[in-house]
């Protein structure tokens, strides 16, 4: 037993050597596996801590530029130093000092000796933190909108392009009547442009936490300015603009409000249960072969089965989905739990739950744009299935085109349920076709209307205004929402399946 064990010991640490730490810790699927590098940056060490510095840098400049003791030089230095970052001195730092601010504090002066006596002046850890979060979830809405964008573009042209094909519409999974192609697709369309609206939205109520102190008093700024609000205020204004936002929070605790959380987060769950409502119809579809999602020359399906062609783009989406729909009573939890002016229990689940919330949209977006960009639509066997049930949708209309040929309602009523119910038992019990055509045409109750059923039976006077209404919706709704995106309408998706 030792020497199997020894044996596995030496396997183990010649992968280590052969592969270094990589595969020796776990790493998220979200970002090793499927989010987008712009993404994926944008919650990165990186993009955080340079962002830190940048935050100091503004407040430098602020200060300055209302007459505190800060030099020219200083904020020269700091500037020169924004994006070098020594990360294991600072995780060193963190180590001992048990704090993630200070410890870049003291990283950031370790680089700028000059500047070292007035960085992080006046602030709380939350001025940093809270700022960069809330930059963060804003420039998280800016890479998710156009990206949204393209779904809605790529799908309003599928919609376009079927608005006049009939298809059985489906009700309790149930066939019902019929529908279009296309007007099927304006229903996804409508609830991803509600998602639209409801992330721009969210995207410009954000501001900014701005320059407030440690419990939100600004009581260290008012001191610093010796009781001058005027200059307080010009302070908070000046970083506010700096860090790109219009407007700060107007009161705050220590944190920034964890509602904002909440407002942030809803929409990307609300577009979360749209993903999932039309990836699993694209998947019902696909069962019947009528639509299918892209399918590679050379992907496989099932290992051991090899006609299969799963919709496995659709069935990432759904599992994805899941996942964010999931995330929401995260920042639902936190905000209902702050005690007063904050209390630290919020800070490692919004590490967790924020990044992992525009990650996991980030990724469904993209892998609903390459499903729509190659969707396919199989419009015969559309029409076999429309053909199998369009008899029985088509009692109503022959009961209609006997009466005005003279007939009596209630004999044809009884004449056609009679017929049905034949032909319902030659389709459940002998597994035959719908044959009630073929019985209304036997019967010669029905020779005044036999020459016009061809008429009758054509599927696209059962499908009401559906190709009109695709018409204006998208018209009317879908263009319009898609205008301010139109330099970024374009771009292709590039997508490791």
């Amino acid at each position: 037993m030792e020497v199997v064990v020894a044996a596995a010991e030496r396997r183990v640490t010649g992968f280590m050597d052969t592969f270094g730490d990589e595969f020796n810790k776990y790493r998220s699927p979200l970002v090793s596996r499927y989010a987008s590098k712009e993404m994926a940056y944008n919650f990165s060490d990186k993009k955080k801590f340079t962002t830190w510095r940048k935050l100091w840098i503004y407040l430098a400049k602020a200060e300055k530029a209302l007459g505190l003791p800060v030099t020219e030089a200083q904020v020269a230095e700091m500037e020169s130093h924004a994006e070098d970052i020594d990360f294991a001195m600072a995780a060193e730092e963190e180590s001992k000092l048990r704090h993630d601010v200070m410890a870049h504090v003291h990283t950031f002066a370790h680089c700028c000796p000059t500047a070292a006596p007035i960085i992080h002046l006046g602030a709380t850890s939350c001025y940093v933190g809270d700022n960069t979060d809330l930059i963060m979830l804003r420039d998280g809405f800016d890479i998710l909108l156009p990206k949204l964008a393209r779904v809605i573009d790529r799908l309003s042209k599928f919609a376009e392009k079927y608005a006049g094909l009939p298809t059985l519409g489906f009700t309790h999974y149930q066939p019902a009547q019929l529908t279009t192609v296309g007007k099927r697709a304006c229903l996804w369309l409508q609830d991803l442009a509600m998602d639209m609206r409801n992330l721009q939205r969210a995207r410009e109520d954000l501001r900014f936490r701005g320059v407030k102190g440690t419990t939100g008093t600004q009581a260290s700024f008012l001191q610093l300015f010796q009781g001058d609000h005027d200059k307080v205020e010009d302070l908070d204004r000046m970083v506010t603009e700096m860090a790109g936002f219009k407007k700060a929070y107007m009161v705050t605790g220590q944190t920034y409000s964890r509602k904002v959380d909440i407002d942030s987060l809803s929409p990307l769950a609300s577009m979360g249960a749209t993903i999932h409502k039309i990836c699993t119809d694209i998947r019902l579809l696909a069962n019947l072969k009528e639509i299918e999602e892209p399918f590679e020359k050379e992907q496989i399906g099932s290992s051991a089965m090899p006609y299969k062609r799963n919709p496995m783009r659709c069935e990432r989406c759904c599992s994805l989905a899941r996942h964010l729909i999931a995330l929401l009573a995260d920042p639902l939890q936190t905000a209902s739990v702050q005690w007063l002016e904050r209390t630290l229990d919020d800070s490692a689940n919004r590490r967790i739950s924020l990044p992992e919330s525009f990650l996991t949209a980030d990724i469904i977006l993209s892998t609903l744009q390459n499903i729509t960009e190659g969707l396919v639509v199989y419009p015969k066997v559309i029409e076999r299935h429309i053909h199998h049930e369009l008899p029985f949708m088509a009692t109503e209309n022959i009961i209609m085109a006997m009466v005005k040929a003279g007939g009596n309602r209630q004999d044809c009523h009884e004449k056609i349920r009679v017929l049905s119910q034949q032909a319902a038992t030659v389709v459940k019990q002998e597994g035959g076709d719908n044959d009630l055509l073929a019985r209304v045409q036997a019967d010669p109750y029905f020779a005044p209307i036999l020459g016009h059923l061809d008429n009758i039976l054509d599927p696209k006077t059962f499908i009401g205004r559906a190709p009109q209404q695709v018409a204006r919706f998208l018209s009317e709704e879908v263009r319009p929402l898609l205008e301010p995106y139109k330099a970024e309408i374009d771009v292709k998706i590039e997508l490791e399946l």
